[in-house]
């Protein structure tokens, strides 16, 4: 399967969308996507596509291309995120449109406590980022997290007025760190397999079939 499948193959079958449409300046994903079943009713264009073009241009100007201004809500699924399942979009949409708050993002907790982080000196000796924090328990620091790199959730006519990702009516949707990566990489292509692997071997068997 490409990797592309199983992010239109969640959205398709969470039932949550009038639309599942992917946003590519490039032909063979574009026939890929069709082939799975999503819309692709226009071409990206080159200064969207770039190394530089940001999640939030790229899902205003998908919006507005598509002429879906008028929908109460938008989701971006990102195509690197494949173990993202129809329930985790169903369970967030629900908990969001009830919350009337103006968007949403899914995030895991990172794996050591970022405020205890290490900086790398030039002389290949190490100091903490926060020497505050260097004797304080993990348990004692604020808890942080991360975008998890699955999906967002906006309502589409405060999005297209503020266009951002975090805005100051955001609401976390937390997924489980074992169920997080943003394929970037070869390594994190790797990573993902490894996950892809431990899952298929630990579904709890009322989900076989369904997410």
């Amino acid at each position: 399967k490409p990797l592309i499948a199983h992010s239109i193959a969640a959205a398709l079958e969470s039932g949550c969308f009038t639309r599942v449409i992917v946003s590519t300046d490039d032909e063979k994903i574009a026939d890929v996507a069709r082939q799975h079943g999503a819309e692709t009713p226009f071409v990206r264009s080159a200064e969207l596509s770039d190394d530089h073009a940001g999640t939030v241009e790229v899902v205003a100007d998908a919006i507005r291309r598509a002429g879906a201004a008028d929908a109460d809500f938008v989701c971006c699924l990102y195509p690197t995120a494949p173990l993202v399942r129809p329930g985790d979009i169903r369970d967030a949409l629900d908990h969001f449109a009830k919350s009337g708050a103006q968007s949403l993002i899914c995030t895991a907790e990172f794996d050591y406590p970022p405020l205890r982080a290490l900086k790398l000196l030039g002389d290949g000796r190490v100091a903490f980022n926060w020497p505050e924090n260097a004797l304080r328990r993990s348990q004692d620091l604020p808890q942080l997290v991360h975008d998890a790199g699955a999906f967002y959730l906006f309502r589409t006519k405060p999005f297209l007025s503020g266009q951002a990702t975090i805005g100051n009516d955001t609401i976390a949707w937390p997924m489980d760190r074992l169920r997080v990566v943003d394929i970037d990489t070869e390594e994190d292509f790797r990573f993902a397999e490894t996950l892809v692997r431990f899952h298929s071997q630990n579904v709890p068997p009322q989900d076989v079939g369904d997410d």
